[in-house]
């Protein structure tokens, strides 16, 4: 490789005016959807059009809406992250979404499309009462906040950290943008929007994957690199669930978080009722796939060719970067940055990734909160006109929450394993309920409440220890002796990462030291056994009430 690359020089290269150009310019393009659905659909004041898109979209919007939604900056900044600090066990993560794909497609959507609902926690009313649904609405909503907050914070710190790239005006310019489209146009807005922020994130990671690849002498020499270096590992069978990255942790652990989002998240739930049939619905949840495994694959690939590209000089330990997070936006710079406008490209691509999740989260939480809160307990008979300006304004007020939240990122470490964590955490119990109300006809409300809370005790327990107890994580070496700065003491070749930043944990502890991944499948077990014992001991519902809302839906998933 050439000389002047950042570990060469210890200086990076900057952002050129072509790169904010093309910044600004995918903001306007977002923007500009929402107006225009604003203006086409300023006669329609009917909620369902603004909410669901009037039940008439095409699986192909739907689908890449899907896709989009949770594959976010938080995705595209710490996979190729994982990839370069541990090793491509990482991989098997995709076997999950081919699980978590079928099981919503086949067992949640069909319940809650036959349902007909406009908030997926309706479900929870119908099965088990009122009080269960605000508390599930409430769960999803912080959940919701704080995501978001990750989410638009995350990548405006690595950006702002590595090119200078100004920290609180891209905040500030993302979020209110955003906020503007979401409230304006609705979900024909977010849905279209998403679509055009799916090929500009492709169009990102290909073009980072194509460069950094020609700069290493190819991909099966990156490949050859990483071999090398103890970082191509793929069969790790472990069933210790406090190794972070098994096989089983990677494919089981992964189903249940992810199918916590694809099956039961409001986000998800709302974009497949916008379908006009069940089965366009489910080809919808079908052709996300794909992109799913794409958007995963490139991300992973990116951080081989990354890891090889720094496979002599590691820019963690030398202070070019303060966290594993910053490490793809100093690549880009510099793979890219002799290109005016390429670097662009990458910033267009990583903040399509916000502006997806973050309009599709404020959409679901001004569903959320009309259906579970204006509409449940302060106006029970509500306008059309009235109800659609109550949902603009809520998703105003949400993008404004969400703006303030942003500060609360910084203390949660790698954003993909606090994303990760979070959905375990909080979309965990959520599942443990939804998955209570659906399979056992003896639950009962007494049991959904009890089972949601000891969930999320017990996770938010779990949780917090591990950030005090912080479990080691063996990891390969990482090597520093290709530097060439004047600092860097001539006997020192290789300087492994310290695995732990905390206490050591004790057989005491060593819940604390149970994988992020196994999260979710421990809250749906805790929220599913303590349902049903509570259940049992105060007695269940009526067979009719459950066999009208579950079992007959669920019967009838053969049909279609």
């Amino acid at each position: 490789m050439s000389e002047g690359y950042s570990y060469q020089t210890r200086t990076i290269k900057p952002f050129s005016a072509w790169d904010y150009v093309i910044f600004a310019l995918i903001l306007v393009i977002s923007a500009g959807i929402g107006f225009y659905f604003a203006f086409k659909d300023r006669k329609k004041k009917n909620i369902q059009e603004f909410l669901l898109a009037g039940r008439n979209m095409s699986p192909f919007p739907v689908a890449l809406s899907l896709l989009a939604s949770f594959m976010s900056a938080i995705t595209l900044l710490g996979t190729p992250s994982e990839m370069y600090r541990f090793t491509t066990i990482y991989f098997w993560i995709g076997l999950s979404y081919l699980f978590v794909v079928a099981g919503a497609a086949h067992i949640f959507i069909p319940i809650f499309y036959n349902l007909q609902v406009t908030s997926a926690y309706e479900y929870l009313e119908k099965r088990f009462s009122k009080g269960v649904r605000t508390a599930g609405s409430m769960t999803f909503a912080t959940q919701m906040v704080l995501y978001m907050a990750i989410v638009l914070y995350a990548p405006s710190l690595a950006l702002n950290a590595v090119t200078g790239f100004t920290l609180w005006g891209s905040v500030i310019s993302v979020g209110v943008v955003c906020t503007i489209y979401t409230a304006f146009g609705g979900m024909k807005a977010v849905l279209w929007t998403d679509t055009f922020q799916v090929f500009m994130m492709l169009t990102g990671l290909i073009a980072v994957l194509i460069r950094g690849s020609m700069l290493v002498g190819g991909f099966g020499k990156a490949w050859e690199i990483a071999a090398n270096s103890s970082r191509v590992e793929f069969f790790d069978f472990s069933p210790d669930p406090s190794v972070r990255h098994s096989v089983w942790s990677l494919a089981i652990g992964g189903f249940f978080t992810w199918v916590a989002i694809y099956g039961t998240n409001q986000a998800q739930v709302q974009r497949t009722c916008t379908c006009p049939t069940l089965r366009k619905a489910q080809i919808a949840m079908w052709l996300n796939f794909p992109g799913l495994c794409a958007i995963l694959y490139l991300s992973c690939l990116i951080g081989i060719v990354m890891y090889a590209f720094y496979s002599t000089c590691d820019p963690l330990q030398y202070g070019l970067v303060g966290a594993a997070d910053q490490l793809l936006p100093l690549f880009v710079m510099d793979t890219l940055g002799d290109y005016p406008g390429l670097p662009g490209v990458f910033v267009a691509c990583l903040f399509s990734g916000a502006l997806s999740t973050i309009s599709s989260g404020l959409n679901s939480l001004a569903a959320v909160f009309l259906e579970d809160v204006i509409k449940a307990y302060i106006f029970k008979d509500l306008r059309q006109e009235r109800a659609t300006l109550i949902s603009k304004v809520l998703a105003v007020i949400f993008g404004i929450i969400c703006l303030g939240l942003t500060y609360v990122a910084s203390l949660l470490g790698s954003v993909l394993q606090a994303a990760l964590s979070l959905f375990g955490m909080i979309g965990g119990p959520l599942l443990g309920t939804f998955t209570l109300g659906m399979l056992f006809p003896w639950a009962n409300k007494w049991g959904a409440f009890s089972g949601l809370f000891t969930g999320l005790v017990f996770m938010f327990w779990i949780g917090v220890g591990a950030q005090v107890y912080k479990p080691p994580n063996p990891r390969p070496p990482l090597y520093i002796h290709g530097c060439n700065w004047t600092l860097v003491p001539t006997t020192t070749t290789i300087v492994p990462e310290s695995p732990t930043l905390g206490p050591e944990p004790s057989a005491d502890y060593y819940l604390y030291t149970v994988s992020y991944l196994w999260y979710s499948a421990t809250a749906v077990a805790t929220t599913c056994i303590v349902g049903m014992v509570v259940s049992l001991i105060t007695g269940t519902f009526p067979t009719y009430h459950v066999v009208t809302h579950i079992v007959l839906t669920f019967t009838n998933l053969n049909s279609v």
